[in-house]
């Protein structure tokens, strides 16, 4: 079955890694529309507890399968291919880059609060500012998405793979706050499908970069990996600490964990 799906991306991608790289983001961006259909069977007058222990299981498992992922699809393969020293040098820089949108960027997280410079915290719409917090969350994957097919079909697809599946539960944890932010559904489906597309619009141009100018790909790959660790530790699980769900939300971690490990060996 899963060299059955390999096979079939690669057709369609008939040798091109950006069209390739375009294909696999674009599965994660689906699963990630699927995922934020969720709320059609919620009401706005659930309890808030229960919404808040489905963002932080869905964050938590998420956060499980990126850890794993940011290793052994990225991290690993640059260092064995190319040594330790220009991954580490992306790891480090990736994670510093996203420090700085993070700073810059106006956003608001559920549970953790707003963050980003205090002027917009009046000027912006409560929704608006949950999006930026969840895109700021996504471009790492998509990122990593575009370098990692960048490297190798294989790891490309790996990774995509992976990602796509802890979209689900991400896709649901984009939707909910903006239902319960603005009251409206199809706002909260519509920030969960602009949540996929910026995967998509980021795995693009990254796997052009990594495919014709290779002398950038360890230090690519490493600037994922450190991109993606720097979301899980800073935003992802801090989020899921912060409502009195630690302990699910912790097992949920582990399940992602043991998810993209398992998918890892069957993939790769």
């Amino acid at each position: 079955m899963s060299d059955s799906i390999i096979d079939l991306l690669i057709a369609y991608a008939d040798g091109n890694t950006v069209i390739l790289a375009f294909l696999i983001s674009s599965i994660a961006m689906i699963l990630t529309s699927i995922g934020g259909l969720g709320i059609l069977f919620l009401r706005r007058d659930d309890n808030p507890k229960r919404a808040s222990l489905f963002i932080d299981l869905g964050l938590g498992f998420s956060s499980g399968i990126m850890i794993v992922a940011s290793f052994t699809s990225l991290l690993i393969p640059a260092i064995d291919s190319y040594g330790v020293l220009y991954p580490v040098i992306g790891l480090v820089i990736g994670a510093f880059t996203v420090h700085i949108i993070n700073s810059i960027i106006p956003h608001e997280h559920m549970v953790k609060g707003y963050e980003g410079p205090s002027i917009y915290v009046k000027k912006l719409k409560a929704a608006w500012l949950v999006a930026f917090a969840i895109i700021i969350h996504n471009l790492p994957e998509g990122l990593s998405i575009g370098v990692a097919t960048g490297y190798s079909a294989l790891t490309g697809i790996t990774l995509g793979i992976a990602i796509a599946v802890q979209d689900i539960p991400e896709g649901l944890a984009v939707s909910l706050p903006i239902f319960l932010t603005t009251n409206s559904k199809l706002k909260g489906i519509f920030y969960a499908f602009l949540s996929g597309l910026s995967e998509v619009l980021i795995a693009v141009p990254a796997a052009f970069l990594a495919s014709y100018f290779n002398v950038i790909l360890p230090f690519a790959m490493g600037f994922g990996a450190g991109a993606m660790v720097y979301v899980v530790s800073h935003e992802a699980i801090p989020e899921t600490h912060r409502s009195g769900e630690e302990k699910k939300a912790t097992i949920s971690f582990f399940v992602g964990f043991i998810v993209m490990i398992i998918l890892d060996s069957l993939l790769g």
